[in-house]
């Protein structure tokens, strides 16, 4: 019935568009047209078989002659003979080519002609007879003359020959010669043709053939045929075109000869040509050569190639009579005609002929032909509204592109991160000119979210993506001067994930967000601006292009010249619509052609790439159909919108006439001139012309348009154009003003481009379609935009199936919700919600986003659902049969896991190890039915244990239930959608027994349930992902707990039922089958505690019963498999217990290693023993069950036992071994009650968990992460290391939004690097890893309280939204991966440092000194603290600490053995200064000094002096300290006693260590000396205040008084962490983290190294607080203009301190909250796979080191840096062997030689801290930092150099780290007896490890006997510390303590 509407629809289209041609000729030329085509359309293709117009064949052609000739075509009308000798100098004329052709062609398709017949000559194209020959010149002449056919919507019939063969063909083998040339045409011409004929006038062909007999002459000509037909149809392509042959239907050959042609072309003729001659009154005869004709062609098709009507005297009057003749005689033999010729009827229409004739007399006049717009209209105007708006059900065509879009400045944010210019977006959001005064300064994060958007990419599945480059971003000020390499950076990461994700990107170049500087200059009205688009479109293209294939100048640049330039709506605001907005256009018009031409020329052959634009039109109806001045403004609009850019690019280099006529006209009838519109010189116009490769289109909406009545003489966009606008109030309206739903619109605006500008040589790419709706209501439902969508998509459907427009993509908009422009965040295009109250900027699927996916699933609307796929063949187990095994000893041989991995330090056990796993490892995710599904009565489906279980109030936490749950039965595409995101390779998830059995038995099947699983399925499969099937996840049918439940024998049949029909129904696509799902869990908490249903509280017994059966019902649904399946379907079959590792609580008890192994055969060898060993439980679970029944007086063991069958029947039962884990326990052995009867005192075992693991939503899981490479390498020992998956891991957190799940994400870092662990170490056969869960969902008793999912899911919301965590996008990261990869950035780099690098070691005074009152020494600030109580660990002081004050020749050997070139050391200043000022200086405590510094000049070691290292003088803290601005002169006058004293021999000066320490933990948390604490919120600030004058003053000093003389070099040495954002991928964090920097090292730094002042960050937030808080004036005092000049400047080099690194993110205190840490407004956490230390805020970091260099390399212009600090801490007794501080140095010096090497920084010196240990402040001795042993329970306190002493010496002496590569270098001399840990994996049979590249056996050895190494190094050690045999003591300090804070 379409059809019939359709062809009814088209007919009535031909018959107006040729009566409207007629208007003025009068009723009887309305006649003649409407016979004509009424008659040849209906009466030849409704009389066949119903094919319908659209596919009937209306030949015209050739070409008038006189067209022919002025064209040099003479061979088209003329015969060879006829033809001048001077045809080849006027072939292919170009200007004549260039214009009238096309018109004169379009003309004949607007009349309703489908093909051009074009003759092509023989002779002259293959003039010598071979393709060896051709005529370049006429075959490049006739690709032209096809492609302007083409172009003009028509399809080609090339006739090969006709006439007398050439005489080079009449001389030679004529078939092979033909064939020759015939192929040569289809090489030449093919793809522009759609019908060949190889021979008309066959007459003539045959005479002329040499041959005497007129059968070899057919046998020739049938064999020339055949041999094309081969070409065509076998050599070439199947799809090349159809083949004919044009035969006589008079009798001009004989019958012998049409016979014999008849008999050999009826297999190679796709139909017959038919050229025929109708007779006017000769009817009879007519109808019977017609039919004589059909006999011989039985079954043909009949194209009336050629129609000649003679002897119609009434031809003009009556054209009907012949035309009704031949359809009655054709319709009369139920001919199939396929086509007809139409020429005889063109001729009666003058208006044609009169062309011609003009062409004549005027050659260079130009045609009129009619309009598109007009032709496009008229073929739709009669449609009624439900053909208009009938739903087509078809596919789009194979190949067709579907997209989605955005735009940089709608959801990337950043506006001024990383370098990024302003563009005029940010400035005009930031002048208030949007709704609410909202910004794009942060949109949706695109910026820090790449994989976010990845993620969503992935889940929605398009083949491209549209997004646009930020000029802004990477030209920060437009031009090439200045370029952003972190822009750039970004936009590299996206594309190279797009296209990792198999997604192509097309690259907007300009989307509206021009660069303000280039603004400044005029922006788009400054011609200059085209060089400057030129540059960067040049650096896009260089950059980017050999990724990137599909580029788009400009977007919608009406928008920017209408709204920019001309209302002044969008920036930059000016209204000018009569000049700017032209003058713009003009500019746009001009830039976009110059980088079309840039890219054709420079680019194009090397990328291969397209360059269009996207030029965006609404679709004009007449408001008043019937009013010709209303469809001329119809035509109006779409020209002054569209066509004032797609006529000069598409048509001719210029405007269109009608858009030039009516601004003439305008500026003609007004007293000024309205409007100017600016001329293309000739050279533009040949510029501009024909630069687009596809012509985007963006369409929203369509609008009535009536002639203007306002008067023309208004400078508006209406009024110059005279024209109104309107809309029908019927049509829908958006969430947008502007956008009413009008989706035929989109139809008839494609046809109209197709008609106007592309024809069928530029495809049509939908490149922006989409409808906004508003911020209120539900915003993840849209309904709205799901009907525009699919009405909008199907219309263009439409256009391409119906109206044959090439429409090769359709791209929605957009993928998320972004900011507006002037409507701000108000408009929502998104498919997915951006909740933009959150900084996390969670993303949100919204209905609309399933739709889309789904319609790009199936290329369209198809007729009916897709066929099944058939079943994909997937990286899956190979079923193989696993070695039987013994019954396991007691404890089993598995012990070996507990003596090889429980004595492992920390850094040995927590060591991150990088590296992959294999190709064919799965990655997975899992889910279980009762837990998501959800419809818990819907459609038949019975009720389980778990429906009644949750109904009964108190059972279950909240009263949750699962009856909705996610109500993933109703959402297959919402949950396909997330694991296409995730890209996983597996799905476990588990069937509903009572979904599919109600009754539990299979006399009652659910069909509903069946037809669930099997969209699920074959969703999955059709997306590549391989299901893991679970039978059984604990919801037995209520119906079977009615008999007993899994206490029932009856149970074993009837699962063996269920799994028989899953088999059967699904195993064809499903490979990998779990029978049941935590037995253990079962049997324990269902039939043991009774917290699970059926809530059985039977401990002692029951769990053993349930288990038997259980046990039992598995083996025989495994040999159910096995028997009658496992042939067929070749999948895999196994159970899965839950599995928790047991640590034992001391691991050299072996009564403890016993327990934990007996807890481990209780809990999982229960099951896996009688499976993978020995078909029966574990001896120990016997032994201990069976000695308590007898000591219980029981007259038989409670653990059932299995008969001799049995065993045999259940030992082998699992392909594969599956298990869940999630945490760890501690386990030792008890003596546990002999009553009640329990399963949990069977064990005699005592369960705890160790209180400093991080805890979860469960008290009993605990993330502990090593624990899982230990379960894997117990389950390798104990089972022969069968092929082993993961099934089930994850942890919950309770929080109802957790979409920044860091926990989470440390949870899988770390257990996903365990299991790389066990696998690449320790060899463990692991195939698979399945995070769980997939979503949040029911978790059992504990409701919808624990969040386990990768995605959120708002369970108050009805439609279950679902939000991806930032989990979910890591774990995305984890599987493309593969593992986990070591990042470039940590490889490791050989090299050197540069020549003169200073290498130290750093102590001091209070630290290490002691001598605390010897020979007159004052009181500091750190006797006092230390001396009063339970300031200090263990209530240790400093009171001798290491002695060093009696011990400089000891100190001073340590520094030489280490070869160190400097030495860093503070003074007391209460040593030289008693009382702190120079009333009195203590001569002998300078002494000191001068003794240790000559003692150093001695030994070659340059003496680096800290003047002030927190020891202030007690005497100076009793006047208030440093809040007491006095103390800056008393500063200055210590300094200046040891510059006078000193100076001469010490060049090195340190003024302050840490400033940071002294005024935040001295005075503002107390946690350091002087231990102020009482004003947190004033006292930092004024102390940071006074230390910054101290030092400039002190610098001023030297500077002034002492460096000419002394020549030293004097600066501070700033202490601070590297701050990264928690989520890099949330603004708000990179701010936070940017803050913690200004607030932590630039308090100090900013107005040292910067300006003189605190930098703005700073400033600014203090004061605001302070303000807020009721104060008048900021708690931060200010310096005076002459102190910031003072300040600015007073460094020789940069001074650093650091050892950690730290994860930030905002945190917003209470607003009454006065303090450093409230004013900051950040928290701070570490990353759990960091390694510790001894300190708890120090975590080992090395890649922090390089950042914090390259910072302060560009906050504070590449000063020269000296390293003062940098080492880490242990705490326990002493170990020689300190690997982990050999790593330390290793990793971190490293990354400082990257910073040299690879960043530019001008790094001179680095120092380790410390020479020994020491006292590390209020921690006392416990931690300890030294290269040196101090042995402090020892009153010698003798001093032993440790392993890392030998190794940083080593480093010292090669200044760096030479390759191994090239052979071994002198300077390492011997090697140090213990070298750190490399983690990072070799090869794929290698492991990098201690710097060697060992087979993973050999490095599992090594990993764990790292302490044996000391027997290797002792002999070395001895030696290297016998000279130190009788140093003493010392101690450390705490480098940055901020201890109590990070506590």
């Amino acid at each position: 019935m379409e059809q019939i509407i359709s062809v009814k629809y088209y007919f009535y289209w031909c018959i107006s568009s040729v009566e409207l041609l007629f208007l003025k000729q009068g009723s009887e030329m309305d006649l003649i047209c409407k016979t004509v085509i009424l008659f040849l359309l209906v009466s030849l293709s409704l009389g066949l078989d119903g094919e319908l117009a659209q596919s009937f064949i209306t030949i015209a052609g050739p070409l008038p002659s006189e067209l022919a000739e002025r064209w040099g075509l003479q061979e088209q009308v003329l015969p060879e003979q006829q033809q001048g000798p001077d045809a080849q100098a006027h072939l292919c004329r170009a200007d004549p080519m260039a214009s009238e052709l096309p018109r004169y062609l379009r003309r004949l398709r607007a009349l309703g002609v489908t093909h051009c017949r074009l003759l092509l000559p023989w002779a002259r194209v293959l003039p010598e007879g071979s393709a060896a020959g051709a005529d370049g010149a006429r075959v490049r002449c006739y690709r032209r003359l096809l492609e302007a056919v083409a172009a003009a919507g028509l399809r080609a019939v090339l006739l090969l020959h006709r006439g007398p063969v050439p005489s080079r063909a009449a001389a030679g083998p004529f078939p092979e010669l033909f064939a020759e040339y015939a192929d040569f045409s289809f090489r030449a011409f093919g793809d522009l043709v759609d019908v060949w004929v190889s021979f008309s006038d066959l007459p003539e062909v045959l005479q002329s053939l040499p041959y005497t007999e007129p059968q070899e002459r057919v046998q020739a000509v049938a064999a020339a045929h055949k041999g094309f037909y081969s070409v065509l149809h076998e050599k070439v392509s199947p799809a090349g075109g159809k083949l004919s042959i044009a035969l006589e239907m008079d009798d001009v050959l004989d019958s012998a000869s049409s016979e014999l042609l008849s008999v050999s072309l009826q297999d190679s003729v796709d139909f017959v040509s038919l050229n025929l001659q109708y007779h006017c009154g000769n009817e009879t005869d007519f109808d019977k050569k017609l039919s004589e004709f059909q006999s011989v062609w039985k079954d043909k098709d009949i194209l009336v190639f050629s129609l000649k009507v003679l002897d119609c005297a009434s031809m003009e009057e009556h054209p009907f009579i012949p035309v009704a003749a031949i359809a009655t005689a054709i319709n009369k033999e139920e001919a199939r005609m396929i086509g007809c010729d139409v020429n005889e009827f063109l001729d009666y229409l003058p208006h044609v002929l009169s062309e011609t004739n003009t062409l004549q007399e005027k050659p260079d006049a130009v045609l009129a032909p009619r309009s598109s717009y007009q032709t496009v209209w008229e073929m739709f105007a009669e449609q009624s509204e439900s053909e208009r708006d009938s739903f087509l059900q078809d596919v789009f065509p194979s190949g067709f592109l579907w997209g989605i879009s955005t735009g940089a400045f709608n959801i990337e944010g950043a506006w001024a991160e990383d370098g990024k210019g302003e563009s005029i977006w940010d400035q005009f959001g930031h002048g208030g000119h949007v709704q609410m005064n909202q910004t794009a300064d942060v949109a949706c994060d695109s910026y820090y979210k790449t994989s976010y958007d990845i993620y969503l990419l992935r889940g929605v599945h398009p083949q491209l993506y549209k997004f646009s480059v930020s000029w802004s971003r990477i030209f920060p000020v437009g031009t090439n001067k200045t370029i952003n390499s972190k822009g750039v950076d970004y936009y590299n990461r996206l594309i190279d994930r797009l296209v990792d994700s198999n997604i192509e990107p097309m690259v907007t170049l300009f989307h509206w967000d021009l660069p303000q500087a280039l603004q400044a200059l005029g922006g788009w009205q400054n011609e200059s601006i085209i060089d400057a688009f030129v540059s960067y479109a040049d650096f896009c293209f260089s950059t980017f292009g050999d990724r990137v294939k599909l580029w788009v100048t400009f977007h919608e640049p009406w928008v920017i010249s209408y709204a920019g330039y001309g209302t002044g709506e969008h920036p930059p605001g000016i209204t000018d619509p009569g000049a700017a907005s032209y003058k713009v256009a003009h500019t746009i018009l001009k830039a976009h052609a110059k980088v079309w031409h840039l890219y054709n020329d420079k680019y194009r052959s090397q990328q291969l790439g397209k360059v269009g634009l996207v030029l965006n039109s609404d679709w004009a109806e007449p408001k008043t159909p019937g009013s010709s001045e209303d469809v001329k403004a119809s035509e109006r609009y779409l020209q002054f919108m569209l066509g004032w850019f797609a006529h000069p690019i598409f048509v001719n280099g210029d405007y269109p006439d009608v858009l030039k006529a009516q601004i003439q006209e305008v500026n003609q009838q007004c007293s000024t001139t309205v409007a100017q519109l600016p001329v293309f010189t000739v050279e533009e116009k040949s510029l501009v012309k024909g630069t687009a490769d596809f012509f985007g289109l963006s369409h929203y909406t369509s609008r009535l348009v009536s002639a203007g009545t306002n008067g023309m003489c208004t400078a508006g966009y209406e009024s110059i154009g005279n024209f109104s606008l309107h809309v029908d109030p019927s049509w829908p309206q958006a969430a947008s003003s502007w956008i009413h739903v009008v989706p035929w619109g989109l139809r008839r605006l494609l046809k109209f481009v197709s008609q106007e500008y592309t024809g069928s040589k530029i495809p049509i790419y939908i490149a922006g379609n989409g409808v906004p709706t508003g911020d209120t209501g539900d915003l993840l439902n849209d309904t709205l935009r799901v009907d525009y969508f699919q009405r909008y998509i199907d219309e263009a459907l439409k256009a391409v199936k119906l109206d044959a427009v090439d429409v090769r993509s359709y791209i929605a908009r957009s993928l998320l919700d972004g900011f507006e422009g002037p409507a701000g965040y108000s408009l929502k295009f998104g498919l997915h919600h951006v909740n933009f109250e959150d900084s996390n900027r969670p993303r949100t699927p919204k209905a609309s986003a399933y739709f889309y996916s789904s319609v790009i699933e199936k290329n369209g609307f198809p007729s009916q659902a897709l066929s099944r796929s058939a079943p994909v063949v997937f990286d899956r187990p190979v079923p193989s049969k696993l070695p039987s095994l013994p019954a396991s000893e007691v404890p089993s041989k598995a012990k070996v896991v507990w003596q090889k991995f429980s004595s492992q330090t920390a850094f040995e056990r927590d060591m991150y190890f990088y590296g992959t796993f294999p190709e064919d490892f799965t990655w997975g995710v899992s889910s279980s039915a009762y837990q998501i599904e959800g419809g818990w009565d819907a459609d038949g489906k019975g009720p389980s244990i778990w429906d009644n279980f949750t109904h009964v109030p108190g059972n279950v936490n909240n009263d949750e239930t699962g009856d909705i749950a996610c109500d993933s039965y109703n959402k297959v595409e919402e949950d396909i959608y997330m694991l296409r995101a995730l890209g996983v390779k597996n799905y476990r998830f588990s069937l509903s027994w009572p979904r599919i059995f109600p009754t539990g038995r299979n006399n009652s099947i659910n069909s509903h349930g069946v037809a669930y699983y099997n969209r699920l399925i074959d969703g999955l499969i059709a997306n590549n992902i391989t299901p893991i099937v679970t039978l059984y996840h604990w919801d037995l049918p209520q119906a079977l707990q009615d008999i007993g439940g899994w206490e029932s024998t009856e149970l074993i049949d009837l699962f063996d039922s269920f799994a028989d029909f899953c088999f059967q129904t699904f195993g064809d696509r499903v490979k990998f089958w779990i029978t049941i799902n935590e037995p253990n869990i079962i049997a324990r908490l269902g039939y043991g505690e009774g917290l699970f249903p059926p809530n059985v509280k039977e401990p002692g017994s029951a769990p053993y019963r349930v288990a038997h059966i259980l046990l039992k019902a598995h083996a025989r649904v495994y040999h159910t498999y096995d028997d009658k399946y496992r042939a067929s379907q070749g999948g895999v079959i196994a159970l899965c217990p839950f599995v928790s590792w047991a640590e034992p609580k001391t691991p050299s008890d072996p009564r403890d290693i016993e327990a934990a192994d007996r807890y481990l055969q209780f809990l999982v060898g229960w099951f896996t023993h009688p499976i993978f060993k020995n078909g029966d439980y574990p001896e120990v679970m016997k032994w201990k069950v069976g000695n308590r029944s007898e000591l219980q007086n029981l007259p038989s063991s409670r653990l059932p036992a299995f008969t001799a069958e049995e065993r045999e029947y259940i030992r082998g039962t699992a392909d594969v071994f599956c298990f869940n884990t999630y945490s760890s326990k501690i386990v030792s052995h008890s003596t546990t009650r002999l009553r009640p009867f329990s399963y949990e005192y069977d064990q005699e075992v005592s369960v705890t968990v160790d209180s400093s693991w991080p805890s979860s939503a469960l008290t009993d899981h605990r993330p502990v992460a090593w624990g899982l490479r230990r379960v894997l390498n117990w389950i390798k020992e104990e089972y022969g290391n069968p092929p082993i998956y993961i099934i089930e891991n994850g942890v919950g957190k309770k929080a109802k939004s957790d979409v920044d799940d860091n926990a989470r994400i440390f949870y899988y870092k770390t257990y996903i690097d365990e299991a790389l662990k066990a696998y690449k170490v320790d060899g463990v056969n692991l195939k698979g890893y399945n995070a769980w869960s997939l979503m949040d969902n029911f978790e059992w008793v504990d409701g919808y309280d624990p969040r386990f999912g990768l995605h959120q899911i708002d369970f108050d919301n009805p439609n279950r939204p679902r939000t991806p965590k930032r989990s979910a996008v890591y774990y995305a990261e984890i599987i493309r991966n593969n593992g986990i990869p070591l990042p470039k950035e940590d490889e490791f780099l050989y090299g050197e440092f540069p020549k003169n690098f200073l290498w130290s070691v750093a102590t001091a005074a209070y630290q290490i000194e002691g001598g605390w009152r010897a020979d007159g020494k004052g009181l500091s600030i750190w006797d006092k603290y230390a001396h009063t109580p339970l300031r200090i660990g263990k209530d240790a002081t400093g009171d001798v600490a290491c002695d060093s004050y009696h011990r400089i020749e000891e100190d001073v050997e340590m520094l030489k053995s280490l070869k160190v070139s400097h030495y860093r050391f503070s003074i007391s200043w209460s040593r030289v200064l008693p009382d702190g000022t120079t009333k009195y200086i203590n001569e002998k405590g300078l002494n000191y000094y001068e003794r240790l510094i000559d003692a150093l000049l001695a030994a070659n070691i340059v003496p680096q002096v800290t003047l002030y290292h927190w020891d202030l003088p007690q005497a100076l803290q009793n006047v208030g300290g440093w809040e007491n601005d006095t103390i800056v002169q008393r500063f200055k006058e210590y300094a200046e006693v040891l510059f006078q004293r000193l100076g001469n021999k010490v060049k090195f000066w340190i003024t302050l260590n840490e400033p940071y320490n002294t005024a935040y933990l001295g005075y503002g948390v107390g946690t350091a000396a002087p231990g102020v604490s009482v004003r947190p919120g004033r006292a930092p600030y004024v102390v940071g205040h006074n230390l910054i004058k101290a030092h400039a003053e002190v610098w001023h000093l030297y500077n002034e008084t002492f460096r000419a003389r002394q020549g030293g070099l004097i600066s501070i040495t700033i202490n601070s962490d590297w701050a990264e954002p928690r989520n890099p991928q949330n603004q708000e964090d990179v701010e936070a983290a940017r803050r913690f920097m200004q607030f932590f090292l630039g308090w100090f730094a900013h107005p040292i190294f910067k300006n003189g002042d605190y930098s703005e960050v700073m400033k600014r937030r203090v004061r605001e607080r302070s303000l807020a808080q009721g104060l008048s004036k900021s708690r931060l005092p200010e310096f005076t203009e002459s102190e910031k000049q003072r300040i600015k400047g007073t460094y020789d080099y940069f001074g650093l301190n650091h050892y950690t690194t730290v994860l930030t993110y905002n945190f917003n205190y209470p607003k009454g909250v006065m303090s450093y840490d409230s004013d900051r407004g950040v928290a701070t956490v570490t990353d759990r796979s960091w390694l510790g230390s001894g300190s708890l805020w120090l975590k080992v970091t090395p890649f922090g080191f390089r950042k914090i260099l390259r910072w302060i390399k560009e906050e504070y212009n590449n000063p020269p840096i000296y390293v003062t600090e940098n080492g880490v801490s242990e705490r326990g007794a002493f170990e020689f062997n300190d690997t982990w501080r050999m790593h330390y140095y290793r990793t971190y010096i490293n990354e400082a030689l990257k910073a040299v090497v690879l960043d530019g920084v001008d790094l001179r010196g680095y120092t380790a801290w410390t020479l020994m240990d020491n006292l590390e402040w209020a921690a006392g001795y416990e931690e300890k930092f030294g290269l040196y042993h101090v042995n402090f329970s020892d009153p010698a306190l003798p001093r032993r150099p440790k392993a890392s002493a030998k190794y940083y010496s080593q480093i010292i002496n090669c200044n760096g780290f030479p390759d191994p590569a090239t052979g071994p270098h002198p300077c390492l001399g011997e090697e140090p007896e213990v070298t750190p840990t490399d983690p990072t994996p070799g090869a794929a049979d290698s492991v990098s490890f201690l710097g060697l590249d060992l087979t993973s056996q050999d490095a599992e050895i090594a990993l764990y006997v790292l302490f044996a190494l000391s027997i290797v190094g002792a002999l070395g050690l001895a030696l290297f510390a016998y000279k130190y045999g009788k140093l003493s003591k010392r101690s450390h300090k705490q480098p940055h303590m901020e201890l109590s804070s990070k506590l």
